[in-house]
């Protein structure tokens, strides 16, 4: 009787011994602070999912050298966020945020050079009114590519006037007013300002 109770201890150390080598690496790790995420209701109101995020809007952030917003930065004013960051903001782009939120939100790319930018699609023709610096007009841009709107597109926040948000075919579609494009200034030197006269 007493080699028996032998017999189970030993039985039991080996599949003890084999659970922890060979389980984990069968069944993969679990990720508990994920599962607690997930299934945990938050009051600030992000959106935890696993989005799929287009290839031209991962080229375009790599070319940018753009790192993701903290969740530690979440909530920042846009003019405070380090420059070569991205994350996502409302229309007024007052605050920026880590993930998407409830409320419709356009990504923002805040570049190295510190100019903050709109990122989402628009058609051709919408693109071209701002390629050819025109006055006064609209620029219908959306989150993922449907319809016309499928060239991937980013402006300045400052050139745009005025933003407001629709919904139309199970998606938010922002409407960017531009007045007028603002002239880009050259440098130059005091002694050519002199010739001039």
């Amino acid at each position: 009787m007493k080699r028996w109770y032998s017999y189970l201890i030993l039985v039991l150390l080996v599949v003890g011994v084999l659970e922890y080598y060979f389980l984990p690496k069968v069944s993969g790790p679990l990720h508990f602070d994920m599962i607690w995420n997930t299934n945990s209701k938050q009051s600030g109101a992000l959106v935890r999912k696993k989005e799929e995020v287009p290839e031209e809007i991962l080229a375009l952030r790599e070319r940018h050298h753009l790192r993701p917003l903290r969740d530690m930065e979440n909530g920042t004013r846009a003019r405070d966020v380090e420059n070569g960051t991205y994350g996502f903001a409302p229309c007024d782009v007052q605050t920026v945020h880590a993930g998407r939120t409830n409320s419709a939100t356009l990504e923002i790319h805040k570049h190295l050079d510190g100019i903050v930018y709109y990122v989402g699609y628009a058609s051709p023709d919408h693109i071209e009114k701002y390629l050819t610096r025109q006055k006064n007009f609209h620029i219908l841009v959306s989150l993922e590519p449907r319809g016309k709107a499928s060239v991937l597109f980013e402006i300045p926040v400052d050139f745009v006037t005025k933003c407001t948000v629709s919904s139309a075919g199970g998606g938010s579609v922002f409407d960017l007013f531009v007045m007028a494009i603002p002239e880009l200034l050259s440098f130059l030197r005091i002694s050519d300002l002199n010739s001039l006269n």
